[in-house]
């Protein structure tokens, strides 16, 4: 456990002790005396709150709906800086998973989201208050994170796989920090562009030009948070010029460049995630004993 703070934010977080059982799979605890607005900036997995204790967190999202429990949301989490987190006395598990395995997690494909935030009920239903329970009655985070990491593998067990194709497609853009052109993906898969980008939609949620520009993003923002400036960013991470690397990351996360580097959402990454975004969302996934992995 270690303290975070950074402005007025103050909070506790917890990191396992080893890996998921799962590539794919990253997680986090966090308790958090108070929340005040707290801007969640767009990543490229589906988040997974897992909310346990007396406290009462507030999400309120992007259309104007307030969430009070635990929940999931796809790839971009926050765009456009619409998404605000709140509330005192704060517990939860964050997951971050590989949309690659998000699918055979959630039971539904993360396209079906369609970019909102859902309470994790109406996809688990009872299961989402049974894990809310047994997270409160967990003695220590560590034995939170195996309970979790237990109730993926054996939801990733029984679901479906995305296509190979999909899975490969996704790691190369991953690979490549978002720094690839979807002619490119589909020749690598052997597929046309157009059924590359229907299978990639339908089964991970954003379209492969899309996911390209919020890994790129992802990628260029931690390193405006880790203090490099914003030209020589903008350069390395493959814009045009600073004024698209301007343009994105308005669009993303709702401030300017100069603005992101201060957000504390972005900055307890360090601590929280270490490793950052390839090892949480990018690595093919390694299924449980006795199932074959397609993605």
């Amino acid at each position: 456990m270690r303290s975070f703070v950074h402005g007025a934010a103050v909070w506790d977080v917890a990191r396992p002790r080893r890996p998921s059982r799962m590539a794919g799979v990253t997680m986090a605890g966090f308790h958090a005396p108070g929340l005040d607005a707290l801007r969640m900036v767009p990543h490229p997995a589906v988040t997974l709150l897992l909310v346990f204790g007396d406290g009462s967190p507030v999400l309120d999202d992007a259309g104007g709906r307030r969430h009070r429990d635990s929940l999931v949301a796809g790839p971009g989490l926050g765009s456009g800086g619409a998404v605000r987190a709140s509330g005192e006395n704060v517990a939860c598990v964050q997951v971050r998973l590989s949309p690659v395995i998000a699918r055979a997690v959630l039971g539904v494909s993360p396209a079906e989201l369609d970019g909102a935030t859902v309470p994790l009920e109406d996809l688990w239903g009872r299961e989402a208050a049974r894990v809310r329970e047994r997270l409160g009655e967990a003695v220590s985070w560590q034995q939170r994170f195996d309970l979790a990491d237990t109730l993926l593998a054996r939801r990733y067990g029984a679901g479906p796989p995305v296509d190979p194709e999909v899975a490969g497609a996704w790691h190369r853009v991953v690979a490549a920090r978002g720094r690839v052109r979807v002619d490119s993906l589909a020749a690598g898969a052997g597929w046309s562009r157009k059924r590359l980008w229907s299978r990639f939609r339908t089964q991970l949620g954003p379209t492969p030009k899309r996911a390209a520009r919020l890994v790129r993003f992802d990628h260029a923002v931690h390193r405006l948070v880790a203090g490099e400036g914003a030209a020589r960013v903008a350069a390395d991470a493959g814009y045009a010029d600073q004024s698209h690397l301007h343009r994105d990351v308005v669009a993303f996360a709702g401030v300017t460049p100069a603005a992101v580097a201060g957000e504390p959402f972005l900055a307890v990454d360090d601590i929280a995630w270490p490793g950052g975004f390839p090892a949480s969302a990018g690595t093919p996934a390694r299924p449980p004993a006795g199932r074959t992995a397609r993605g």
